[in-house]
């Protein structure tokens, strides 16, 4: 009886090889919970975006078998109004209740064979356009590096492959293990903001202020009340200059930057003490558990005694 949950990578014709390593690598780090196989559309080998052609052990049958998909991405130039060969059949062998992931591009696929209708979802932001004309149905958000959208989950380009497969080792597993995977592959746990901080815009004059260490001294406050002026006058700045380079370096406001950091902290406190809520709430910066409570449940859609349960229990 397989007992570890199988992922299985579709690579397609042109696949960009870093992307099409990046689950078993990090899902691979994750202290065996899960198992990696990759697949391609006939069971051949396929040409990737660089130099060479890569053969996998695997051919479209052991979609059928996995509990979560991932559809690795192809360059932006193969992406047509139609599906190259097998590509539609082969993602109808996922059985129903499957997790299903895109990388990048890929959410071009997952769009063609309606599984994106309704749903939030996002790609690489230098193609958003081209995905609202061809896929209107879809809430596409280019800002952010990955929705988690129930069962269905996008991603942005390139290394946010990284960021929304730690994100599936933190909601399988906690944020512990996600962190400890990260830190076996040495990339950060959880990246500030969302892709809008890479999009092409012009280069900052010669000596402009960041907000970095800014940044920095306020993930040692939590705790403290911290406004937006506070911020400001650490990083000497006025109001409106510091908010207008907050969002250009991270991509949120500092108050939704703010918020997401206390959660952050809030999750893993939840995991490894045994402090009420109410501590929890007091320690990470927001005045009451119920306020606690309220942030956590709008981020990952659970309650504080919830998520304990499941990841206590787990650890």
């Amino acid at each position: 009886m397989r007992t570890r949950h199988r992922v299985v990578v579709l690579a397609l014709e042109g696949v960009y090889p870093f992307e099409l390593g990046i689950p078993n690598r990090i899902l691979g780090a994750a202290d065996g919970h899960y198992e990696v196989l990759t697949c391609t559309v006939d069971g051949r080998p396929v040409r990737t975006n660089a130099d060479f052609t890569i053969s996998v052990e695997h051919g479209p049958e052991v979609l059928e078998t996995a509990d979560t998909v991932v559809i690795a991405p192809v360059a932006a130039d193969r992406i047509t109004e139609d599906l190259p060969d097998g590509v539609a059949e082969a993602l109808a062998r996922i059985r129903p209740g499957a997790r299903i992931v895109s990388i990048c591009t890929a959410a071009f696929f997952l769009a063609a064979v309606g599984l994106l209708d309704g749903r939030r979802a996002t790609t690489h932001w230098c193609v958003t356009d081209r995905f609202r004309r061809m896929y209107p149905r879809v809430d596409l958000d280019p800002d952010v590096l990955f929705v988690d959208d129930d069962r269905v989950l996008t991603s942005a380009g390139a290394a946010s492959g990284v960021d929304i497969c730690l994100h599936l080792v933190r909601k399988d597993h906690g944020s512990e293990l996600a962190n400890k995977v990260a830190r076996r592959c040495v990339v950060p746990p959880f990246r500030d903001g969302g892709q809008a901080q890479y999009i092409e815009q012009p280069v900052p004059e010669a000596g402009v202020a960041s907000t970095a260490a800014t940044r920095a001294w306020a993930l040692e406050r939590l705790g403290e009340p911290l406004a937006l002026a506070d911020l400001a006058a650490h990083a000497r700045m006025s109001l409106r200059t510091f908010a207008r380079r907050f969002h250009d370096e991270v991509g949120l406001s500092p108050g939704r930057w703010l918020i997401q950091q206390r959660v952050a902290h809030a999750r893993h406190l939840l995991e490894s003490s045994d402090l009420t809520v109410d501590q929890i709430a007091g320690r990470v910066g927001f005045a009451t558990g119920a306020s606690l409570r309220q942030h956590l449940h709008a981020s990952i859609g659970v309650s504080p005694q919830a998520y304990r349960r499941t990841f206590q229990t787990a650890r």
